[in-house]
């Protein structure tokens, strides 16, 4: 599971709220555009680029500093695609999701002999948690931000998912446990979920009554919908095979499926399956 993809995932799900959040003002016209640049062919499959007016937005998500090539030098190659291709003003960000090690200088610039290239740089741990909390397609991102008290900011974090409407619960539930799983301990993020999900859900009571099966079920329609959302309609002889699939099957595609680009994606996954 890619927390850097799950990022992606969000941003591309809802540009307008994180183009607003990155540029510090109200966005209202977003496009996103593909993520497959030109000259040789890359995929970036961790970055979201999408166009403003008259302006290009790169947003780059990055769990650590460390890459190949290096990270100053692939904004610089990023940017002279994107110019290449729209030739427009381009603006870049990466966002840090977690703190480097002591000392390490976090770079913004790339700079060779007269070569000279900036773009920012935002680090999740030094952000003010309360525009996320305030904003549900940010609020995943909630759980990295800065606290001098981890657990009281993600009992936080829990309080505002279990405010949200029943069909917008679900999913940034699954996500925000997901990138709490870069801060926080495993057990302490499901402890504190299912108590906030009890104490605040009268509908999670009924689930929980409803026995295994109705979970299954609701769990297997969830996977669909999520699939028709990232790769397109299913065929029948593809929808009956995930309709097919034991629990734990269908707990691994669930994280498997935020990886998905096409249909090609979802079938290279059942064909490893035995």
């Amino acid at each position: 599971m890619s927390f850097d993809n799950l990022c992606k995932l969000l941003s591309e799900k809802h540009p307008v709220t994180f183009a607003s959040w990155v540029l510090g003002k109200p966005q209202t016209d977003v496009t996103v555009l593909k993520t497959e640049l030109s000259i040789e062919p890359i995929r970036a499959d961790y970055v979201t680029f999408l166009q403003l007016q008259e302006r290009i937005l790169h947003l780059e998500f990055q769990t650590k500093l460390e890459s190949t090539p290096p990270l100053p030098l692939r904004m610089l190659d990023y940017w002279v695609r994107l110019y290449r291709l729209y030739r427009l003003p381009i603006t870049q960000v990466v966002v840090l999701l977690l703190p480097p090690a002591p000392d390490t200088v976090i770079e913004t610039v790339f700079s060779v002999e007269s070569t000279r290239h900036e773009y920012r740089v935002i680090s999740m741990w030094e952000e003010n948690p309360q525009p996320f909390l305030n904003e549900p397609a940010l609020l995943p991102l909630a759980t990295l931000a800065a606290t001098t008290q981890p657990q009281v900011l993600l009992q936080q974090v829990v309080e505002r998912v279990n405010q949200l409407e029943l069909g917008e619960r679900s999913q940034i539930s699954a996500y925000t446990q997901i990138l709490a799983g870069l801060k926080y301990k495993k057990d302490l993020i499901k402890q504190l979920f299912r108590e906030g999900m009890m104490r605040e859900s009268v509908i999670y009571q009924e689930i929980l009554a409803e026995g295994e099966q109705r979970g299954e079920q609701r769990e297997r329609s969830l996977i669909l919908r999520q699939l028709t959302r990232r790769v397109g309609e299913l065929s029948q002889p593809v929808r009956e095979r995930v309709e097919n699939l034991s629990l734990e099957q269908l707990e691994n595609l669930g994280e498997a499926l935020l990886d998905f680009q096409t249909i090609a994606d979802l079938d290279t996954w059942l064909s490893t399956l035995k």
